[in-house]
């Protein structure tokens, strides 16, 4: 009943606001509140319940926030606000606020603000782009079952962990004899401020209770971390159908408060997609060649398109009309850390294969989340979904083969876990994609996940966490 009076105050304010700004010279952020406010106050007619509903998740200034946090920390709901500027020189400014938090307590909150110029081509969508942004966020549960790729389950842990992440990134596309870039320059500078506490689960051991420093490093303490990161990005395409998105990342991990955890990790991510499909025309002008295509100008809380006009494309609506498509994605991705003499990663930060990762990542989704840990890991991973019929509803079937090494030259082909999984997805719209999954295979039982995206679909990603 609560929560129902806030979303009922939360209205009044917005329709309030609305009448307020209802003059002759109103600003452009006066006139998105009164057509938001104009589409709430439809809600009572039926005919408008469809509309209503897409105004209260996609609608600008504000719209209602939710998605799922990392794994076992429930669903967060909050509130978003966006906003954007354009400016003459086509310099184009998005700026979304937002807050949600869970019925577990856990909790997330950051602001994020883009800056891009619109591009020449359409290869890489703009070029060049900044992103300055801060994220805070608290999870109550995140399990540990030690290090390395023979831990088992009667060393299951769970820890709290929160971190602020402070900083800015940059993508710099390259054109090569005047066509569209297919090569970009990335880089990011980022303030990394974690801390972890014990955990709470009454049926579940804290983490201190079974390991030590020396069996989970950076146990005893977690200083603050000052992290830039060097990237190549390579987005061609082969024979005008076959989709590269190549990213070849070099990560920094300093700790000037104690030295003893200072890492750095190469990270090596190959996704190939080969497209089933075409898409309709009215979902192509969005997303291009493919509805879950990425924008990269897009903050986490807004999904449309960058167009020339004075205002952005808004959010694509839910759509029954599209014509069928699907992919097959095919993925290998290599992390490797490396540590000075005296040195180690500290183990909330490394990458975790199992369920799903830290930043909602399903890898073996078949073994429970945060399965196994540790500072190097190896994937293969391939996957196909296809819509179903004219219903934004599609299948879902995947194959994983991965492993966690303690050493780099743990890191081989041989002794692979695997998982299989199967389910649906829904992609409707601007709408954050909602997944169902059920997985089988690698020894340890089945495991059943739903997921909310915590962004919109066509959006940014957040931060990672790790």
């Amino acid at each position: 009943m609560a929560h129902r009076n806030r979303q009922a105050f939360l209205y009044f304010v917005l329709l309030l606001l609305a009448a307020l700004c209802n003059a002759q010279n109103e600003s452009r952020f006066q006139a998105d509140l009164r057509r938001e406010g104009a589409a709430l106050k439809a809600c009572s007619q039926i005919s408008k319940f469809a509309d209503c509903g897409q105004t209260l998740v996609l609608g600008q200034p504000f719209h209602l926030a939710f998605g799922s946090l990392a794994p076992d920390n429930g669903m967060g709901f909050g509130l978003a606000f966006v906003e954007h500027k354009n400016f003459a020189s086509e310099w184009r400014t998005n700026l979304s606020l937002d807050a949600v938090a869970t019925m577990n307590g856990s909790w997330r909150a950051g602001g994020y603000l883009k800056a891009y110029k619109l591009p020449a081509g359409n290869s890489y969508h703009v070029a060049p782009l900044f992103h300055l942004y801060s994220q805070s966020i608290s999870l109550n549960r995140v399990d540990y079952f030690g290090l390395g790729p023979d831990t088992t389950p009667l060393t299951h842990t769970t820890f709290g962990f929160s971190e602020n992440i402070t900083g800015a990134d940059m993508a710099l596309p390259i054109s090569i004899s005047g066509k569209s870039p297919v090569i970009a320059i990335l880089a990011e500078l980022n303030g990394r401020f974690p801390s972890l506490r014990p955990g709470r689960e009454h049926d579940i051991p804290s983490v201190e209770t079974l390991f030590t420093e020396a069996t989970a490093p950076g146990l005893a303490r977690q200083p603050a971390y000052f992290q830039p990161s060097e990237a190549v990005r390579l987005v061609p395409t082969l024979f005008n159908r076959v989709s590269l998105n190549y990213l070849l990342q070099f990560q920094q991990f300093f700790a000037p408060g104690d030295s003893r955890y200072s890492f750095r990790r190469l990270n090596l991510n190959f996704n190939h997609e080969i497209p089933l499909s075409h898409l309709s025309k009215s979902i192509g002008k969005y997303y291009g060649s493919s509805s879950t295509t990425t924008l990269s100008h897009n903050t986490p809380d807004f999904c449309g398109g960058a167009g020339r006009e004075s205002q952005p494309m808004p959010c694509p609506p839910a759509s029954l009309t599209r014509k069928l498509e699907g992919s097959i994605n095919l993925r290998a991705f290599i992390s490797e850390s490396f540590a000075g003499k005296a040195s180690q990663a500290p183990f909330y930060f490394m990458p975790t294969i199992g369920g799903s990762n830290l930043n909602g990542t399903p890898i073996l989704p078949s073994y429970p989340d945060y399965r196994f840990r540790g500072p190097n890991l190896l994937l293969f991973q391939g996957t196909i979904e296809h819509s179903l019929g004219k219903l934004p509803i599609g299948a879902l079937f995947s194959a994983d083969e991965a492993k966690i090494g303690l050493t780099r030259g743990d890191i081989g082909i041989d002794h692979l876990r695997h998982s299989f999984s199967a389910g649906f997805t829904v992609h409707a719209g601007g709408l954050p994609v909602l997944s169902f999954i059920y997985a089988w295979g690698g020894g340890e039982g089945s495991h059943t996940t739903a997921n909310v995206d915590p962004s919109l679909l066509g959006s940014s990603a957040r931060p990672s966490l790790f």
